[in-house]
């Protein structure tokens, strides 16, 4: 078991429940194969930040307040998500700045941590174990900016014999989804991934990988719409399937 395994409580996010739902079982996979014992709360329903990047906060602080129920207590917090990681560790700080839930948000967000982001800076495991014969073109989301999810998860994919990382052209530009903002502004939403799509498949990837399931979702879309599909996987499945 590594140093620093322990009990974690699993956030699995909206889009594993509607979309996802293997990304949450091969989160699960890793984490037990990390010596972790996972709790998944059934309560939990979603952060808020769908409510809070629409400007809703009122609704926004109803929805974070049950997170903060569901999820109260001193342990960590484990998500295969950076954005969702991202809101209660950011966003939350915002949405509670002058109420009276503002320090439990912050202690929150402060045990909170992105899967990728657990295993290398928590566990620190930075090699993984196992094989896996694929060219892989990696996607930073824009939540990854200012944090260590996107450097915790290359430095895993780099360590798995038979990973080839390939380079993708304006590494740090947008998918164009931005939650809302692709149904707000759809054509320019459109517009930014389809850039993003030129340089992800430039270097002909086996597969696309991010930590961001709303990414993927918006790239694998819109690449199937437009009769380039791709085969895109989270970085939970890719550790996973490497165990095999």
């Amino acid at each position: 078991m590594p140093s620093g395994a322990r009990t974690v409580r699993l956030m699995t996010t909206c889009l594993c429940d509607l979309f996802y739902d293997d990304v949450a079982r091969a989160t699960v996979e890793v984490l037990e194969h990390l010596g972790c014992e996972v709790e998944v709360p059934s309560a939990q329903t979603c952060c808020a930040q769908p409510a809070f990047n629409a400007g809703d906060w009122t609704a926004a602080r109803r929805v974070a307040r049950h997170t903060l129920t569901v999820f109260a207590g001193d342990g960590a917090v484990v998500t295969p998500s950076g954005s969702c990681a991202r809101m209660l560790s950011h966003g939350s700080a915002l949405l509670f700045e002058h109420e009276p839930d503002r320090d439990e948000a912050a202690r929150l967000g402060e045990r909170t941590f992105e899967l990728a982001e657990w295993i290398v800076e928590r566990l620190h495991v930075t090699r993984w174990s196992g094989r896996l014969e694929r060219r892989v073109a990696f996607h930073r989301s824009c939540h990854s900016r200012g944090t260590r999810y996107a450097e915790s998860a290359l430095a895993l994919l780099r360590s798995i014999e038979g990973i080839e990382l390939v380079e993708v052209g304006e590494g740090e530009q947008c998918c164009g989804f931005g939650g809302t903002f692709s149904a707000s502004f759809p054509h320019l939403s459109r517009s930014i991934g389809d850039l993003k799509l030129d340089h992800l498949l430039a270097s002909t990837p086996d597969i696309v990988v991010s930590a961001d399931m709303g990414c993927l979702l918006h790239l694998a879309g819109l690449a199937r719409r437009e009769g380039r599909p791709f085969e895109a996987r989270h970085v939970a499945q890719v550790l996973r399937d490497a165990l095999r």
